[in-house]
C-alpha cells in the first residue's frame, strides 16, 4: 500500500506542528501489519516567516523523513491539486489517497458547484495516472467563518452533499472511493487552535476519521486508538 496524503493548510501544518499525518503514521505503525509506504513529492511544513513550505521542524523529531511525504499546501485546494495530482500519483506510484480538501476552495476561490467540478477533475487525473487507485475523501469541516456567515455555511453544507454524490457516482470495483464520516464531536473551540487548524486533539479526530474508514471498508489496520 502506497499512501499519499492530499490536503490544504490543515494537512500540511506549520512549523512546530505535529499534524494529523503524524497521527495517521503512528496508527499505521501500531495497527497495520501489511507493508506500506507514505509517498508524495513534498515533505515540509509551512514556514510563516519564509511564506513557503520549507520547514522540517515537526513537533516530534522522531517522525521519520520517509513518513513525512505528502501532497499538501498552504492555501491550496481542489482547484490547485487537480492539475498536479496526476504527476504526483504517477511519480510516487501511489495507490491510496487520503484527501482533506475543500475549505480553502469555498472560502476564497470557488462555490460549491464549481468546487465539485474540481473534485471530478482531480479524480480523473489521479485515475489516469493509476486506474486502480482508491481514495478516502473527508467532508469539509466548516471553520469559525461558518458561525457568522450563513451563505458560507450553506456552501459548505451543499459541497458536502455534492461530494457524497460524487463518491457514489464515481466509485467502482476497480477504483473504489470512500466518503469518510466527519470526525465525531469535532468542536472548533476545543479541537482547533484558531478556529480552523487542528490542535493535537483535532489531529487525532481527523486521523481517526480516515483510519476508521480504511478499517471498516477495506480491512486496513484496526479501529483508531489515540
Amino acid at each position: 500500500m502506497r499512501i499519499m496524503f492530499v490536503g490544504d493548510s490543515q494537512t500540511i501544518g506549520v512549523a512546530g506542528d505535529t499534524t494529523w499525518r503524524y497521527r495517521m503514521w503512528q496508527h499505521l505503525e501500531a495497527a497495520y501489519d501489511g507493508p506500506y509506504e507514505i509517498v508524495g513529492p513534498r515533505h515540509g511544513l509551512y514556514d510563516a516567516t519564509a511564506d513557503a513550505p520549507v520547514s522540517q521542524e515537526y513537533a516530534d523529531p522522531a517522525f521519520p523523513c520517509s513518513a513525512r511525504a505528502h501532497l499538501a499546501g498552504w492555501g491550496e485546494g481542489w482547484l490547485h491539486m487537480a492539475p498536479v495530482v496526476g504527476d504526483a500519483v504517477r511519480a510516487a506510484r501511489a495507490d491510496t489517497l487520503l484527501v482533506a480538501l475543500g475549505l480553502i476552495d469555498l472560502g476564497f476561490y470557488t462555490d460549491a458547484d464549481q468546487t465539485a467540478v474540481s473534485v471530478r477533475r482531480f479524480l480523473a487525473a489521479a485515475r489516469e495516472a493509476n486506474p486502480r487507485l482508491r481514495a478516502v475523501l473527508l467532508p469539509v469541516i466548516p471553520n469559525t467563518r461558518a458561525l457568522t456567515d450563513p451563505p458560507f455555511a450553506a456552501e459548505c453544507e451543499r459541497f458536502n452533499e455534492l461530494l457524497a454524490k460524487t463518491v457514489a457516482d464515481l466509485s467502482s470495483p476497480s477504483s473504489p472511493l470512500l466518503l469518510a464520516s466527519p470526525p465525531p464531536g469535532y468542536d472548533l473551540a476545543r479541537d482547533t487552535y484558531d478556529g480552523t487548524h487542528p490542535n493535537a486533539h483535532g489531529e487525532h479526530l481527523i486521523a481517526g476519521a480516515f483510519a476508521d474508514a480504511l478499517h471498516q471498508a477495506w480491512g486496513v489496520g484496526g479501529p483508531y486508538r489515540p
